[in-house]
Formats: structure tokens, sequence, C-alpha cells
């Protein structure tokens, strides 16, 4: 009996030793003040989140990165759901979520914390087939109109960069090529996969080569939480060399996104 007692105790330990470390309760109270993590996943970026088929539940890398953070905290998950970037910035007014996966800009980090990031993607150009433009280097000239999904990473980089063309700015990023076509828009601008999966939904659009930008996706929290942001700094670090942001984008079959190197991209 007494040996079996000691195997136990044993085993036990070493169970305890496997699991996740646990945050300190600072941390907890900054990122779950409701008892729960409430995490923002923009399905307006396919990179990073979708609908899983037979559930209907967020899956992708920033849900797996929801649950791995809810899960170290001890805490459930609930996921605060948007169909775009500019949905989520607007949902930190009424602090409707405690994290959310966003492109770093300088704009949003007035209000919000902004990780290292943790995956790298691009924002491309996509044109009409018999359009005259054939590179990044034509858009901004007098006369093009480009279509932009509002308040995403690329609208407020555009915003700055473009000196000429004109911006046109729809709803959500999955009516860009829509707009396009219909309104006969000189271009759109958008995540590569948005626009690559948009290319095959539609006929008569391509394109461009290259990219116009580099957006880094961090995870945010808002300001004021300080505990809970320097965590969430050292736990995507952690995701990051793990192999565990590597895995997620290979489980649900993302192609043509980087896992951010190490350290502070700004």
């Amino acid at each position: 009996m007494l040996r079996i007692a000691f195997v136990l105790l044993i085993s036990t330990a070493l169970v305890a030793c496997s699991t996740r470390p646990v945050a300190p309760a600072a941390v907890v109270s900054d990122l779950a003040p409701t008892g729960k993590l409430r995490a923002a996943i923009n399905f307006g970026n396919p990179v990073l989140a979708g609908r899983d088929p037979a559930t209907g539940e967020p899956r992708g890398v920033s849900a797996d990165l929801s649950r791995e953070l809810a899960a170290r905290l001890g805490v459930p998950v609930e996921f605060v759901t948007y169909q775009a970037a500019g949905r989520v910035v607007e949902g930190l007014k009424t602090r409707a979520w405690d994290v959310a996966y966003v492109a770093i800009d300088p704009i949003r980090s007035a209000d919000m914390y902004q990780s290292p990031p943790y995956v790298v993607i691009e924002g491309s150009y996509l044109v009409a087939a018999g359009s005259p433009i054939r590179s990044n280097a034509e858009i901004d000239r007098e006369g093009v109109r480009v279509v932009v999904g509002q308040g995403s990473a690329y609208d407020l980089f555009l915003s700055r960069e473009l000196k000429q063309a004109k911006i046109v700015r729809v709803a959500t990023s999955a009516l860009v090529v829509d707009t396009l076509l219909a309104q006969k828009i000189e271009a759109a601008a958008g995540v590569r996969q948005q626009l690559e999966a948009d290319a095959k939904r539609v006929s008569g659009v391509r394109l461009l080569e290259g990219r116009f930008m580099v957006i880094n996706q961090a995870m945010g929290v808002p300001k004021g939480r300080d505990a809970g942001a320097r965590y969430v700094r050292d736990f995507i670090e952690e995701m990051k060399a793990s192999g565990f942001v590597a895995q997620a984008l290979s489980r649900h079959g993302i192609e043509g996104a980087a896992v951010a190197p190490a350290g502070d991209a700004r």
C-alpha cells in the first residue's frame, strides 16, 4: 500500500512538472477581468482565422494562441468575432475584448500595447486582367483609385504612403474585389492570401507581382494592463521559439505566411 501511494505521489509530481506554467494573479486579473479570456478574432484575415466547417467555431493560429493563453491563465476562452480589423479596433473603445490579433501600426499603439509580431504576411495589389498597370510602382498616380477594407493595416499604411492615388474604403476586406469589378476601380489592396482566393473565385483579375508592404501581426492588449502586456510579450516570444506558431500555420494549411523572427519588429 505504501509502495502504491509512493508511486502515485511521484506520478502526480511528474504530471505537475509537465503542465503549462501558471500565470501570476496580477496577469490573470489584467487579461481575464471578467473571469474568462475574451479574445477578438478577425475572420477578415484568412491567414489568421476561419471557421471550422463542422462546428462553426473559430480556428487558425489566432484561435490556437487564444486557447493556449487561456489555459495558462486557468480560465475559459470566449471568442469575440469580427469581419474586419477596423471593427476589432472599434471594440477596444467598449472594452469588448481582452486580447486581439492586429497588424502592428503606430496609430493603433495609442490605445493598445502590441506584442512583438508572431506572423509576417504581405500586402499586395490586384487589378483587372486588362488593366495597363503592370507593377506596384504604377499605382500611386493621378486617376488611380485603390479600394481597401476600412481600418485595415493596409488602409492605414496606404493613407500615409499614397500621394496621388485615391483610396476607396469598403466595410470589410471580403468586399474589395467585388467592389473593384462593380465600380471599375483601378486597383484593390489587401492581404495576398485573400486576394489570391478572390482571384480564384472571380474571373478577369490578376495580382501584381511583389508586395507593397510587410504586415507584422501582433497580439494586442488594452492600454493600462501593464502586467498582462508584459506577460503577452513573453508568451508570444515563447510561442515562436517553441515552434507552436509554425505548427499552427502548418496544421491549418496556411501558405505564404512566415513565423516572425525573435524580438520586436517596430
